[in-house]
């Protein structure tokens, strides 16, 4: 059997595209960690500030990126 009639370089594309998802998987939940953070310490920041509303808005985006690095996380887990 030829190379062309087995698709093996159709399976080195496929295996090559699984390990970037699990590479990009890993970095969305950590870079989303990392702003998770960084917008939980501006919401306290707001909030001493006086601007209670913008600290309130600054904590759902916080909880929004939290939301999304759990389905991220769930998804890597079906790797």
């Amino acid at each position: 059997m030829t190379e062309n009639n087995c698709n093996c370089n159709s399976y080195k594309g496929k295996d090559k595209e699984i390990e970037t998802l699990r590479i990009l998987l890993a970095h969305w939940i950590e870079h989303n960690n990392s702003h998770e953070e960084g917008f939980r310490e501006w919401a306290e920041k707001a909030e001493n500030l006086g601007k209670t509303e913008v600290s309130k808005l600054i904590s759902k985006a916080a909880d929004s990126l939290k939301a999304a690095s759990d389905y991220l996380l769930e998804a890597k887990k079906h790797m």
